[in-house]
């Protein structure tokens, strides 16, 4: 199944929008997600997001959404991040924002690669005779337990 509009230019700022908004709710969680696992954030909010809206992608998809994102971010995303966290001392207040908007750019730009591949993928309704979710099958690539992070889930 096909969520209506999937892919206008509406569904991409509601997705990305409600994401921001889960961000700031659980940002700490899920940044130590990225830096104690190297989970990928857009991915989480996106597994939450699909959860959400009881749509539920097949673990091989999310297999490929992490292979698709892993090469590019390694390429570009990775590195800049390492680079901004160095910087971090060595730059005023308003560089180191700069540093920052270049990252969320960059971030923006996995959102839009993320978009991208999920054309090709089939969302189904999420049975609820089988409980499974996105989220569960995203941490499932990592070895990661869902129930250990039931705050990010509520």
């Amino acid at each position: 199944m096909t969520l209506p509009g999937r892919f206008n230019a509406n569904f991409y700022h509601s997705l990305w929008q409600d994401c921001d908004a889960i961000y700031m709710q659980h940002q700490a969680s899920l940044l130590a997600l990225q830096d104690d696992h190297q989970l990928n954030v857009n991915l989480l909010l996106l597994a939450i997001w699909l959860d959400s809206h009881h749509q539920l992608l097949a673990s091989s998809d999310w297999q490929q959404l992490q292979q698709s994102l892993l090469e590019w971010e390694q390429r570009l995303l990775l590195p800049y991040r390492r680079l901004r966290r160095l910087s971090k001392a060595a730059l005023e207040q308003a560089e180191y924002q700069q540093m920052l908007d270049v990252e969320l750019m960059l971030e923006h730009k996995s959102q839009a690669k993320i978009l991208a591949a999920l054309k090709s993928m089939i969302l189904d309704e999420v049975n609820p005779a089988k409980p499974d979710s996105n989220f569960s099958r995203y941490l499932a690539l990592f070895n990661l337990n869902s129930q250990d992070y039931c705050e990010l889930i509520q």
